[in-house]
């Protein structure tokens, strides 16, 4: 479990196949890592295989790769991580599984006062999952939904301090992000399912490897 507030920035500094999946060696301020730890990296919760001094190594299997960005990291690529969140910390965003519900682009940017406004075109069944002023979870941050422009659009309003503690801050258009809805209302609308005809959710993964 996870909350969507991002720890660190991590530097990928090493790639490669192994039998594990695509193993990633992630340089980054941590030096108390445990095995099998869970780690959000870029929003996708992955296990703690190997650990030092300021790095660890995680590893992506098959259906991972299939359903995030993972396959097409390289090294240098800078990664949104959160340790898993302990009993009695400090829940200042929201609950993030770490499960990415599929993958997003991004068709606007601008600025607007104090904000930077992002427009993301949402993976089919995500959509119905948002509402104004509700969360969703993009690369691992957790952030407030704007506005919802279109069918199957949301825009997120990125303040100074996420731009400037997270990876968000060097989004382009046309790129590719991670993103999660809101559990809660995944939930809810699995009970009112019944009552609403087929339940149709989005294909959503939980990536501990």
């Amino acid at each position: 479990m996870f909350t969507g507030l991002v720890q660190d920035v991590g530097t990928i500094e090493q790639l490669r196949v192994t039998p594990a999946g695509r193993e990633l060696r992630v340089r980054c301020r941590y030096d108390d890592l445990g095995d099998g730890e869970s780690m959000a990296v870029d929003g996708a919760c992955l296990t703690v295989r190997e650990h030092g001094a300021g790095w660890f190594t995680v590893a992506a299997v098959t259906t991972t790769l299939e359903r995030t960005t993972i396959g097409e990291w390289s090294v240098g690529r800078r990664v949104n991580l959160e340790r898993a969140m302990q009993a009695g910390d400090r829940f200042g965003g929201h609950l993030v599984l770490g499960h990415v519900d599929g993958v997003a682009s991004v068709t606007g940017i601008e600025t607007e006062s104090d904000a930077r406004l992002v427009t993301l075109s949402l993976p089919e069944g995500l959509s119905e999952l948002m509402i104004p002023h509700g969360s969703l979870t993009v690369d691992g941050v957790s952030l407030t939904v704007n506005a919802l422009p279109a069918a199957g659009t949301v825009e997120l309003s990125l303040i100074e301090y996420t731009l400037s503690h997270t990876t968000l801050n060097a989004l382009r258009v046309g790129q590719h992000v991670h993103v999660e809805g809101d559990v809660i209302g995944k939930y809810v609308r699995r009970m009112l399912a019944p009552y609403q005809g087929s339940f149709d959710a989005p294909s959503s993964m939980h990536a501990q490897d």
